[in-house]
């Protein structure tokens, strides 16, 4: 088994790239986004607030079941909260599940802004496919200007 391989896998280099764009736009009052990959580890944007509000691995790991199972997006309340996810795929990969958490979420407030969270987890899918065309892009340059040199 080679223990880089799920470093270095296409997955977790889109995650890390997706989480460098997504997380940087995020207002600092706002939700709390978590990329989580197929192997269920996680990536907050803001780690002292996921902490704060106390969700549980066992609750993360139920929700990408009924993801995988069809169910999607998926949305619950726990903790005062709203969670909604969705899977996170491109053409190529599978990136694994993008969740937000909107802290301190009524029933109301939840029910008035699931309809906003799904186009932001819309959206997010959108710049993961973006992010993996441009990255094929730029491996097709240095493929040809490789192949250019050598002529």
């Amino acid at each position: 088994m080679d223990m880089y391989s799920s470093l270095l896998s296409a997955a977790s280099v889109l995650n890390e790239q997706i989480a460098r764009q997504i997380f940087n736009i995020l207002p600092e009052d706002g939700p709390v986004m978590v990329i989580m990959d197929g192997e269920r580890n996680h990536w907050p944007s803001d780690a002292e607030k996921f902490s704060e509000l106390k969700i549980s691995e066992p609750l993360l790991r139920e929700i990408c079941a009924k993801i995988d199972d069809g169910a999607e997006p998926v949305v619950t309340k726990t903790n005062d909260c709203c969670i909604v996810a969705s899977q996170l795929t491109t053409e190529k990969t599978n990136c694994g599940y993008a969740i937000i958490i909107l802290p301190h979420a009524g029933s109301e407030s939840t029910v008035a802004s699931v309809e906003l969270v799904e186009i932001l987890l819309n959206l997010i899918g959108l710049v993961a496919k973006l992010i993996e065309k441009n990255n094929l892009l730029y491996e097709l340059q240095i493929k040809y200007h490789d192949m250019y040199n050598q002529s």
